[in-house]
């Protein structure tokens, strides 16, 4: 593809506005009914979002990964401790959520701190997973330069037979959650003049609404 086609590519947003008065004071209430929204418009995937950490130096990564629950809290996802993106949040417990709903022109964006949830919630979680994806748990040194393919389906093969069905967690499994202390709210809108609401934790751990320009 030429370059100039690529700079063709565009799309006018039309399908809805997202106004001051159609927002909840709580951003988590806001979050729930778009959410339940976007489960109702059959989107697939619909729990992907991309996540984003950075070393101490501030050193950016990003990758999608899948929330699996959320409530005042914040927002949770699953994965390796020992991962590129574990270590960076060792190094640096500050991270970015970014979910983008294209079948109903939005996004939403996410900061806040991250820290491990408790043993009991990650054991919870990984109960319920399929043997297949439990097993994959212990077989991938995720993150970690491997020589071949071989390497995993030997560990796999391993695992299988030490394990059986009753598979525990590996301590280097479990969640995190990321704790929000910024959530904006991006409907589309036409002309590239879209609404973006930001929910803002004061210093008195309330959320301020503010309009940004697009």
């Amino acid at each position: 593809m030429h370059q100039s086609s690529i700079a063709d590519i565009r799309r006018d947003y039309k399908l809805q506005s997202f106004l001051e008065t159609d927002a909840a004071a709580n951003p988590i209430e806001q979050f729930t009914k778009w959410w339940q929204e976007a489960i109702k418009s059959n989107i697939d995937e619909v729990n992907a979002m991309t996540l984003a950490t950075a070393t101490k130096e501030g050193k950016p990564s990003a990758r999608t990964v899948l929330l699996k629950d959320y409530d005042e809290n914040g927002f949770v996802f699953f994965t390796n401790y020992n991962s590129h993106k574990g270590k960076e949040i060792d190094e640096n417990p500050h991270a970015a959520l970014v979910f983008f709903w294209k079948e109903l022109e939005r996004q939403i964006r996410i900061e806040g701190t991250v820290q491990k949830i408790d043993d009991a919630k990650s054991d919870a979680y990984f109960l319920s997973r399929p043997t297949g994806s439990k097993i994959g748990a212990w077989t991938s040194p995720q993150s970690e330069v491997i020589a071949n393919r071989a390497i995993l389906e030997t560990h796999e093969a391993r695992f299988k037979k030490e394990f059986g069905e009753n598979i525990p967690r590996p301590l280097h499994w479990g969640g995190y959650i990321v704790q929000p202390t910024v959530i904006e709210f991006w409907q589309g809108r036409s002309s590239r003049l879209h609404d973006r609401l930001q929910y803002r934790l004061d210093t008195n751990r309330n959320w301020v609404i503010e309009r940004l320009a697009p």
